[in-house]
């Protein structure tokens, strides 16, 4: 056989086996995956693995995304085009790990197709980019009995919890029961009883019953809403409790609480020491209880308590108030306005959050008389704080409540230096606070033997019973705790407009419906982390840009001081000339305006160059940069070759010198 065959057999053969080869790794290859990025952007949660495990019915994800659209879009559209990279391949884990349960399908929706009007009909946000054109990032799932949920956008600025948003939207699609939520409160946020009785009395009175509170009727148009009573013994048929202002609450009530919450119940608490929409505060009556709460018997073992006589304070984030029509405005130190880094932007409940208004609350601390060897199983993940300028105050007696006195008030406060956090989320396994149970002693409705004829009241008979539970839970539990009361209330996260109706104020409202959403999901939702940032910072290269113009800083800074001062040198110049000469400018004082106008086009040109300078060494960097990473892959190879090329010839060399030998 001839060496030209050979040749052409033999790149035949190559062609075949590469052919082959690639079949196989497309195929094969599909099962085999490897995560590499360093906060394993594309490894799915252990929460998102029990969610899929879970379903019983087949969903289908469309994922929606203009991708022709954005190739004539600008850079500002074209951008999403790595994000979408990113959400289509953590949504085919999905597909994966839900084994063939989820069906994902990506639709590229053209102007006036089919696919465009599903998108708008769904719901999903249009960005128009020409007059045909539309821009679509969206999902859409839907379940074989009709259920339809969507994201209408992927916003960049949730990435970190876009694997929570999907868990979510499928652990939700397939619940289909309503979420009962059950309200214990010492207050009437349920309204007035409105029975037949007591409606007819408010009749004849010519009163209205007082309705429950703004937030508990948008509560219930999402949820199964009903009140639990503060003398409860065992809570029943609850799947999220909340506890809004607890005040004296019986033993029983709290042994209740916490059996809840070891059950794997989810819980919100409400504490204040200080609740302005108590009806009971009166600061003159001794008799009237104290508008305080707190749940510090049940919380601390469970890692959070809260102050005694202490609140929350901020001088920049204290709030103007008038307390007094012929009054001016005031910063009222116990009036705090949340904003930007007082949320934590880790978490969802408080990530997308961006004013909270807190009326005098409380400061929340880490529970010392928690015990040690829990840490471990349970996390405390603080969620709204001051700025680090934050610090605790209290008041020195009942009288500053009669009038308050911001003025007062602010005396009572010095500038801290760390948050004071008024918000923890409290997560993971638990104990209970009555690890061997309680005695309830109680009437048994017998009379006694007592035969005193003097006695007003037959006496009657007691009889003591023991409570046991759980002394620890068995799975992850999920607790909020947060340091006011009024901060839901009409009063502060609502306020009437012209027409009767009550809008939102803030973000209040916002952060009670998101802990809900977040809790009312499975228990493996809780458990779903924040995914890390897809896009990865350049970091070696900031650093060389950040000394490239650190190395010029300091040539601009004089440069700049420079024109400024010739700049005020030639105002006063023209003013003096201005004042003095308004009819005749003397030739000194243009000559003067000339050499400085002079000087200012000169050094502004100096500066003109040494910022080039600057952007040319940011400029040569990046060359640098794109040509190693143009030439270094062709250069390995290369020198693969040469040293391949050198090892054949020294072993060709052997053997023909082992021949001559021979």
């Amino acid at each position: 056989m001839s060496r030209t065959l050979r040749t052409i057999l033999a790149v035949v053969f190559v062609g075949i086996i590469t052919f082959c080869a690639i079949i196989l790794c497309q195929n094969v290859g599909k099962t085999l995956r490897v995560d590499v990025t360093e906060q394993k952007l594309y490894t799915l949660s252990d929460g998102t693995r029990a969610v899929l495990s879970k379903l019983n019915q087949p969903l289908k994800l469309r994922l929606y995304y203009a991708k022709t659209a954005t190739l004539k879009a600008p850079d500002q559209i074209r951008f999403y085009n790595n994000y979408y990279d990113f959400v289509k391949t953590l949504l085919a884990e999905y597909a994966r790990a839900s084994k063939q349960m989820v069906q994902l399908e990506i639709i590229d929706p053209r102007p006036f197709s089919d696919d465009e009007e599903e998108a708008l009909r769904y719901g999903l946000k249009r960005f128009p980019i020409s007059e045909e054109e539309n821009f679509f990032f969206g999902l859409v799932l839907q379940t074989q009995f009709g259920v339809v949920r969507t994201i209408p956008f992927f916003s960049p600025e949730r990435q970190n919890f876009v694997e929570y948003d999907i868990s979510h939207l499928i652990d939700t699609a397939v619940t289909r029961q309503k979420k009962r939520i059950g309200i214990m409160s010492s207050l009437p946020v349920m309204g007035e009883d409105t029975s037949g009785y007591m409606a007819q009395l408010r009749r004849m009175q010519r009163q209205q019953p007082r309705p429950p509170w703004t937030i508990v009727r948008q509560l219930q148009q999402q949820y199964d809403v009903n009140e639990v009573s503060t003398d409860v013994e065992q809570i029943k048929d609850v799947d999220i409790l909340l506890v809004i202002h607890p005040k004296d609450l019986p033993e029983k009530t709290l042994f209740a609480i916490d059996q809840y919450v070891l059950k794997g119940g989810r819980a919100m608490f409400f504490v204040d020491p200080r609740c302005f929409v108590d009806t009971a505060a009166n600061p003159l009556d001794r008799q009237q209880s104290e508008p305080v709460s707190n749940l510090n018997g049940l919380l601390s073992k469970w890692g959070v308590e809260m102050l005694e006589n202490a609140f929350a304070g901020d001088r920049s984030l204290a709030m103007p108030v008038r307390m007094d029509r012929n009054e001016r405005l005031q910063n009222l130190i116990g009036y705090l306005q949340l904003t930007g880094d007082c949320f934590n932007r880790h978490n969802v409940v408080t990530s997308n959050l961006n004013q909270v208004r807190m009326l005098f609350a409380g400061a929340l601390v880490r529970s010392e008389a928690a015990d040690a060897n829990e840490e471990a199983e349970r996390e405390v993940i603080p969620l709204l704080g001051t700025t680090s300028q934050g610090n605790t105050w209290s008041v020195e007696g009942p009288w500053d409540w009669v009038r308050i006195n911001p003025e007062r008030m602010i005396t009572y406060f010095s500038d801290g230096s760390k948050p004071i956090v008024m918000s923890y989320l409290i997560k993971g396994r638990l104990k209970s606070n009555f690890p061997d149970g309680i005695e309830i002693t109680e009437d048994s409705g017998e009379k006694t033997d007592n035969k005193d004829e003097d006695a007003e009241k037959p006496e009657t008979k007691t009889v003591t019973r023991k409570l046991t539970g759980l002394t620890e839970s068995s799975g992850e539990c999920a607790v909020l705790v947060f340091s006011d009361v009024d901060f839901i209330s009409d009063i502060v996260a609502y306020q009437d407009t012209v027409f009767g109706m009550k809008i939102a104020v803030g973000n209040n409202s916002d952060l009670v419906l998101n802990a809900l959403d977040d809790l009312a999901g499975s228990s493996e939702l809780i458990g779903v982390r924040s995914r890390g940032n897809f896009r990865r910072p350049f970091v070696v290269v900031d650093e060389i840009r950040a000394r490239a113009e650190q190395k010029h800083a300091e040539e601009v800074t004089k440069l700049q001081a420079e024109i400024k001062r010739l700049e005020t040198e030639l105002n006063q110049v023209v003013s003096s000339a201005k004042k003095g000469q308004e009819d005749l400018i003397a030739k000194s004082i243009v000559d003067k305006q000339r050499q400085l106008e002079t000087e200012i086009r000169r050094t502004r040109g100096e500066l003109r160059d040494v910022q080039k300078k600057r952007y040319a060494s940011i400029e040569h960097l990046g060359m640098r940069l794109q040509n190693l990473n143009m030439w270094s892959a062709p250069g390995v190879i290369l020198l693969i070759a040469v040293v391949l090329t050198i090892r054949r010839r020294v072993l060709r060399r052997r053997r023909v010198s082992h021949a001559s030998d021979a």
